[in-house]
């Protein structure tokens, strides 16, 4: 007991030294909870702007849809099915979509089209798409007009309440033919979804391709993420062979590329950031065994044995260091608060170039509990780390040249 009093008090008998020891540790652990709450908001923030493009977290269809996105993968609709989808705890909704391509066409232009039909409430919950309508209204549940995206409706020069026909091909090689009114215009980031999306009512989709209560698939919106593969895995189990399951990260692989590489390069740059941390703190630690080379040669001179001496310092290590990592950790907090509320907001050309790829342009803190415990936790055992300098320099200590050069 004695000994944890006279660290303590050791350790506080040059404030100034003790001062800039804690201060090198509070600084590691602030700007590295910052760094890595910054780096985990902005990669959250894309996965959340390129799910709310279209896909949706999770999405279900029959088994091989997706290697071969032709009607003939199409399942039946059922309210047993969705009710067993929605039984799994993690799944806050869905929404049933019927996907299929046709040609639009016009008195003197024709597109190919991806023709999405929606149950319109339920779309509108997952991926906001009443959000993204830049000119009319959006459907309601018994609409027979139609949304068109701005990209396909410059290609085929049409406008606002305008008439196209829609012609492909239906469920068993019947012919799938419509006559339909513009009643909305959609804006899309994605380059693709703008060029070619046209949404109508699901059961008028399923009545045109002449697939009565076929889908093609189910999304699904989670109320946990982070529980996402979990969630994924434990419906691929309880609805069998006959689906498939997919998150969001099977269905776009090159985004999840991206965010690894990402990833990737941030690490290097958090590397370097503990790299001149682990210095910071090394110089304090130098510093303090100059100014007591004469105490600790005296102590040894004495008779005190050097085992006890070892078993002080790194007491007074480990209290310099704690204290350092909670003061980090407790302004860290606010700051990260405020970032997350206030996030970096870009402007000028930056802001302009996300903005067209639908992401917004801005840097947002992740609050996560799990970066602060552990960046607390690394920059605490980096700092004993290092503390093992004093001991190994105890060790070799030849008290009476210590004195000699003091």
């Amino acid at each position: 007991m004695w000994i944890i009093k006279l660290a303590w008090k050791n350790m506080w008998r040059n404030r100034n030294r003790t001062a800039i020891t804690i201060s090198a540790i509070f600084f590691a652990v602030l700007l590295s909870t910052v760094t890595n709450s910054l780096q985990d908001g902005v990669f959250d923030n894309l996965i959340k702007n390129v799910v709310s493009f279209y896909n949706g977290y999770v999405q279900i269809h029959k088994k091989g849809y997706w290697e071969e996105r032709i009607l003939d993968n199409v399942f039946e609709d059922s309210k047993e099915l969705q009710h067993t989808i929605l039984t799994e705890d993690n799944v806050q909704n869905l929404a049933p979509r019927f996907e299929s391509f046709a040609l639009s066409a016009t008195e003197t232009n024709t597109k190919s089209a991806m023709v999405i039909g929606i149950s319109p409430d339920k779309e509108n919950f997952i991926t906001q798409l009443k959000n993204k309508i830049i000119e009319g209204n959006y459907l309601t549940a018994n609409d027979t007009d139609i949304l068109i995206s701005e990209g396909l409706m410059k290609r085929l020069g049409t406008k606002l309440n305008d008439t196209i026909v829609l012609l492909g091909q239906g469920y068993h090689g019947s012919i799938a033919s419509g006559k339909f009114r513009i009643k909305g215009i959609l804006k899309f980031g994605s380059p693709d979804l703008n060029d070619q999306s046209l949404y109508m009512n699901l059961p008028l989709a399923q009545e045109m391709y002449g697939a009565p209560n076929k889908l093609t698939s189910y999304v699904l919106n989670l109320k946990t993420n982070d529980e996402m593969n979990q969630t994924a895995r434990s419906l691929k189990n309880i609805l069998g062979k006959d689906y498939e399951v997919m998150t969001w990260e099977e269905m776009m692989p090159e985004i999840t590329q991206h965010i690894k590489t990402d990833k990737a390069s941030m690490y290097i740059i958090v590397i370097l950031l503990y790299i001149l941390v682990c210095f910071g703190i090394f110089g304090t630690l130098l510093m303090m065994m100059v100014e007591r080379k004469y105490e600790i040669g005296m102590l040894v001179a004495i008779g005190m044995k050097k085992i006890k001496l070892i078993y002080l310092l790194i007491l007074e290590s480990l209290f310099t260091v704690i204290t350092g990592c909670l003061l980090g950790i407790l302004i860290s907090i606010p700051i990260v608060y405020y970032l997350k509320i206030n996030p970096i907001r870009f402007t000028g050309e930056f802001a302009k170039t996300y903005e067209e790829f639908g992401f917004e342009p801005i840097f947002p803190a992740s609050t996560d509990s799990n970066i602060f415990i552990e960046q607390g936790i690394i920059v605490l055992l980096l700092g004993l780390i290092l503390s093992f300098y004093p001991l190994v320099k105890v060790l070799r200590l030849d008290p009476i040249e210590s004195m000699k050069k003091m």
